[in-house]
């Protein structure tokens, strides 16, 4: 099974374009063009993604028969555009900008921002203002 090829009669029966997939994907057009060409395999990731973004279940990209399967409802995924944050959307484009600039870091950088990413996101879980501020003294 050539996985570019179902992708594309996927996206097609659908009747959606390579640029709406990139929009609710955040991958680029023409690394989907070559997907579906044959010229690139895709990640499990990427492909759950692709899944998403047809809004599809994971398995019919690999299952061509004409009767769905019956999954058990512990298998089914809630297929809502807002399942996680950064699957599509403006999310999944700065999602994947971020993924780019983190690719160019070294590691020493990659674990200080990671630090200060913690850091942070525990501080806006417990942030506290000043006392004095929140006296109202300046």
């Amino acid at each position: 099974m050539n996985v570019g090829e179902r992708l594309r009669a996927l996206r097609e029966e659908r009747k959606l374009s390579q640029g709406a997939i990139e929009k609710r994907t955040g991958l680029l057009r023409c690394y989907l063009s070559r997907v579906e060409n044959g010229h690139t395999v895709p990640s499990i990731q990427t492909i759950e993604k692709l899944a998403r973004a047809l809004e599809l279940p994971l398995y019919r990209l690999f299952y061509e028969g004409k009767v769905p399967l019956e999954l058990a409802s512990l298998f089914q995924r809630k297929m809502e555009p807002d399942t996680a944050w950064g699957a599509s959307g403006r999310n999944a484009r700065f999602l994947s900008q971020l993924r780019r600039c983190l690719g160019r870091l070294n590691d020493s950088d990659r674990s200080l921002l990671m630090a200060t990413a913690q850091k942070i996101a525990s501080n806006g879980r417990t942030r506290h203002r000043p006392k004095a501020i929140a006296a109202g003294k300046s």
